[in-house]
């Protein structure tokens, strides 16, 4: 597949990356298209595809066009390119928060994707949940999971509802989950741990934990229970977190991140 990224910020680098790695594409089949100098000659000498600051130009060239930018700046981006699609290209967008009907009327193009990923995409560990318009054809659906599947796992939802709703989960999750390994070494070390032992042990419990849970198919609750001996230290444990809204933060911190990104869908 061709792909123009518009904009080349560290996500775009990050489905870049994969779909080199994966060979989805060549680095001659890609531009990317970057406000900041520096920004482009890194990019073009680490990855060797092409860049540019004329989007225009660049979102001639690709099947699918990666928008890429913050907020704030979708609709500079979008006057630049507005006009110069075909109905046989498809635009994707990770842009937070906006709707594609905002997307599809800035561009007056109707082929839009809409991709909420995460930061895991870094290293090819993404949960990224998306949606597509009727009118995307089925070779750029494909390409698209394709793409998303180069960063990670995806999940296809029929309603744009549900993209809202992921940002607050897995869009803003990693942030909750950082904490949660911060607040675990910083644990470690008041308890006597040295910081560098904390920190591995914090780090390799949350990992193989989650991955516990996704190999066995087990309700955490159930993985919970094998760990939680009656009388023991673990129940003891989990006895303060409940007592401290544990669960009850977990679930508002979600709820606030899904009611910003409504907001912010409305501020467009």
């Amino acid at each position: 597949m061709r792909i123009a990224f518009i904009g080349g910020g560290t996500m775009a680098e990050a489905i870049l990356n994969g779909v080199l790695a994966k060979k989805l594409a060549a680095p001659a089949d890609i531009a990317v298209v970057e406000p900041v100098e520096a920004r482009r000659t890194l990019l073009s000498q680490q990855y060797g595809v092409a860049t540019t600051d004329n989007a225009n130009t660049a979102a001639a060239t690709g099947d699918i066009i990666v928008l890429a930018v913050k907020p704030q700046d979708l609709p500079a981006a979008m006057s630049e390119i507005k006009g110069a699609l075909t109905a046989n290209q498809a635009v994707l967008s990770i842009v937070a928060g906006v709707k594609i009907g905002a997307i599809s009327s800035g561009l007056d193009h109707s082929s839009v994707i809409r991709v909420m990923p995460n930061t895991p995409a870094q290293i090819g560990s993404a949960a990224s949940v998306w949606t597509a318009t009727p009118e995307v054809s089925p070779e750029r659906l494909a390409d698209a999971r394709n793409l998303l599947q180069a960063i990670g796992e995806e999940v296809y939802v029929a309603s744009e509802k549900y993209v809202d709703m992921a940002t607050g989960l897995s869009g803003s999750g990693p942030a909750y989950v950082f904490m949660f390994i911060e607040s675990l070494t910083d644990a470690g070390v008041h308890i006597g741990l040295p910081r560098d032992t904390a920190a591995k042990l914090a780090v390799q419990t949350v990992l193989g934990s989650a991955q516990l849970v996704k190999q066995t198919g087990r309700h955490p609750a159930e993985l919970r229970n094998m760990v939680t001996s009656p009388g023991g230290t673990t129940a003891d444990g989990t006895l303060v977190l409940e007592g401290a809204g544990f669960r009850a933060s977990v679930i508002e911190a979600v709820e606030a991140a899904y009611e910003k990104a409504l907001l912010l869908g409305e501020e467009e």
